[in-house]
C-alpha cells in the first residue's frame, strides 16, 4: 500500500537564492492549503474578476501552505502563506491576503495589483516587488542573525542619519518599502512599511548586522 502521509518539510519554490531555499526547506514547514479553485463560482458571482481569483490561485499554487519562521518585524509577519477572497472595494486596485497575522496587529499582509508583498495599514504599503523578496528577506535576517559578531536595532529619526555611503542594496529582497543594504562588513536592514503606512515615522526601525565576513555577507 502506498504511504499517503505528506512531507512536513516544504519544497521551495523556483527561482529563490539558495541561501533562501535552504532557509524554506530547512526551517520551514509545510500545512494543509486550501483548494482555492473550489471558491472559483462563489466568488464570480460577488463580483469578483477572474484574473484577480486567476492570482490568487496562483500564488496559492506557489507559496501556499509554507510556514516560516517569524521575522524579525511586523510581529514576525504571516504565520502561514495562504491566499484568501480578493478584495478591491477600495479603489487601490485588487489585492488578496497573504497569509494571516501572527498577532493581533492593526494592519493585514497582502498581494497587490502588481504582485508586490505588503501591509494594508491606514494604506496600502508594498513592502517587496512580491512574495520572495519577502522571503529571501527573511532568509537574509535568519542567516545575518547567525554570522555577525553583533546586532544593533535603531529606530525613529536615528534611521534617517544611518550613512549608507558605499553600501549596495541587496537585490534578491526586492526592496520597496523595505530595504537591505550590504557594506564592507556589514548588512543593515530597513524597515519602513509601518512608518509609512501609517504616516508614524517613530515607527522607522533597522538593524545592523556587523561583523560579518565573505560568508557572512551573501550566504550564497
Amino acid at each position: 500500500m502506498a504511504d499517503s502521509r505528506v512531507s512536513l518539510t516544504p519544497r521551495a519554490p523556483e527561482g529563490l537564492s539558495r541561501r533562501a531555499r535552504h532557509f524554506v526547506e530547512g526551517h520551514g514547514l509545510r500545512v494543509p492549503r486550501r483548494d482555492l479553485a473550489l471558491r472559483r463560482e462563489e466568488w464570480l458571482a460577488r463580483g469578483i474578476p477572474a484574473a484577480e481569483i486567476d492570482r490568487a490561485v496562483t500564488y496559492q499554487e506557489r507559496w501556499g501552505g509554507i510556514a516560516l519562521p517569524p521575522a524579525p518585524a511586523y510581529e514576525g509577519g504571516p504565520r502561514v502563506l495562504e491566499a484568501d477572497m480578493p478584495q478591491g472595494s477600495d479603489g487601490m486596485g485588487w489585492r488578496f491576503p497573504a497569509g494571516g497575522c501572527r498577532v493581533s496587529m492593526a494592519h493585514g499582509f497582502m498581494i497587490g495589483p502588481g504582485g508586490e508583498f505588503g501591509i494594508d495599514a491606514d494604506r496600502w504599503t508594498p513592502l517587496h516587488a512580491g512574495p520572495a523578496g519577502w522571503v529571501e528577506a527573511l532568509a537574509l535576517a535568519d542567516h545575518a542573525g547567525y554570522w555577525a559578531r553583533t546586532i544593533t536595532k535603531i529606530k525613529g529619526d536615528a534611521v534617517e542619519e544611518l550613512d549608507l555611503d558605499g553600501f549596495e542594496p541587496v537585490p534578491e529582497v526586492q526592496g520597496l518599502a523595505d530595504t537591505w543594504w550590504r557594506g564592507r562588513d556589514s548588512l543593515v536592514a530597513v524597515y519602513r512599511g509601518e512608518a509609512l503606512g501609517f504616516n508614524a515615522p517613530r515607527c522607522l526601525r533597522a538593524h545592523i548586522s556587523s561583523g560579518l565576513d565573505p560568508w557572512g555577507l551573501g550566504g550564497h
